[in-house]
């Protein structure tokens, strides 16, 4: 009769385990934290910012800056980048995402807000940038084309030759005058980039890479740069 009772408990036991298991298997499992919505949101944010100023640089192309194709698509433009600026803000309020979460393309796009921005938002963001890059987190070039950005916000000779600049008197685009031209393909290999003659000629609006050029125009910014102190 014992026997028979110690069956019967362990039966129990074993029933309710078993219930218990299949309990749990119905449920519904909570939603790993948010790792889509980024990625889509991102995705989001890649679209509205980059059509428009594909379009509206299409247009500066073809009709100018003063034609209403060209002021349209900058409207449009400008009214999605302020959106945009938001989201990345919510993004990165607890720090810098992992490459898990948004891939080498959402720091792309996330990169690519930040440089549309104002310099102070830049300046603001680049402490978490460097230390996003030193965990892992962040390509080095993408935070070398943030530098670039910021030494020409301040009038400063860039370091990579990242930006570009558009000059009204020549009508023409040009790389914004580098420090030590001869030596930066040499910069540039160090954290993964390609040349500058590739790097200008694989642009949607090409350019060619002349380095006499570039090393006179970096003697001629400096000239100025002394004189105006």
């Amino acid at each position: 009769m014992m026997r028979f009772k110690i069956a019967v408990f362990f039966c129990s036991i074993i029933v309710t385990a078993c219930a218990r298991k299949n309990e749990q298997k119905n449920q519904v499992q909570p939603a790993k934290p948010n790792t889509i919505d980024i990625v889509a949101m991102l995705d989001t944010v890649w679209q509205t910012e980059q059509v428009p100023i594909r379009k509206r640089d299409s247009a500066f192309q073809e009709y100018g800056d003063e034609s209403d194709e060209y002021k349209k698509y900058q409207a449009i433009y400008k009214k999605n980048h302020s959106v945009n600026e938001q989201k990345i803000a919510e993004i990165l309020k607890d720090g810098w995402p992992s490459m898990e979460e948004i891939g080498e393309q959402g720091n792309i796009t996330i990169c690519n807000v930040l440089q549309h921005s104002s310099p102070e938002t830049r300046l603001k963001y680049l402490p978490l940038m460097r230390q996003a890059t030193k965990n892992k987190r962040l390509s080095p070039w993408l935070l070398a084309r943030t530098e670039d950005r910021i030494a020409t916000d301040r009038g400063e000779l860039q370091i990579y030759g990242g930006q570009i600049k558009y000059y009204p008197e020549t009508n023409t685009f040009d790389v914004w005058p580098i420090v030590d031209p001869e030596n930066v393909d040499k910069r540039r290999a160090e954290i993964g980039l390609e040349p500058m003659a590739q790097y200008l000629k694989n642009r949607r609006f090409p350019l060619e890479w002349n380095l006499e050029n570039q090393i006179k125009r970096t003697v001629a910014f400096e000239s100025e740069n002394t004189k105006n102190q």
